[in-house]
């Protein structure tokens, strides 16, 4: 028995979390078209709702694309969510070059902080992306 099994509760990890936005197809378009994320799930239910499921290539971590809900989550927050870079500089300008809204520069504050910024998505969703290196 895993020391996640105690108590009968069987949590095995983090599968996805969600991200408000007025449109789903837009949002879709942003994350896999300009992010290049991978389209993991894009599957109609209920009456005439979307799963979409996008994330980076070979990350378990998943990020569903939802509509808000009444009395939900309002797109246009801090999501909380904070994304691995292999090379945060190249990164960084990469996004801007795509037109992405980042913050200016690299936060740098010296070890043991990892270099840092943030992005926002279509729908103003601020994203992190967090230094690797």
């Amino acid at each position: 028995m895993t020391e996640t099994a105690k108590g009968g509760i069987r949590f095995s990890e983090v599968g996805r979390i969600t991200v408000t936005v007025t449109d789903q197809d837009r949002a879709l378009d942003f994350y896999v078209g300009t992010l290049g994320f991978d389209k993991r799930a894009d599957i109609p239910f209920g009456d005439g709702h979307r799963w979409i499921e996008v994330g980076p290539a070979g990350a378990p971590t998943g990020i569903s694309l939802v509509l808000p809900r009444e009395g939900g989550q309002r797109p246009g927050y801090e999501t909380g969510i904070i994304l691995t870079s292999e090379d945060i500089d190249a990164d960084h300008a990469a996004l801007r070059a795509r037109g992405v809204d980042t913050d200016p520069e690299v936060q740098r504050w010296g070890a043991p902080v990892p270099p840092m910024f943030s992005f926002r998505d279509v729908d103003g969703n601020v994203l992190m992306v967090v230094g690797n290196d």
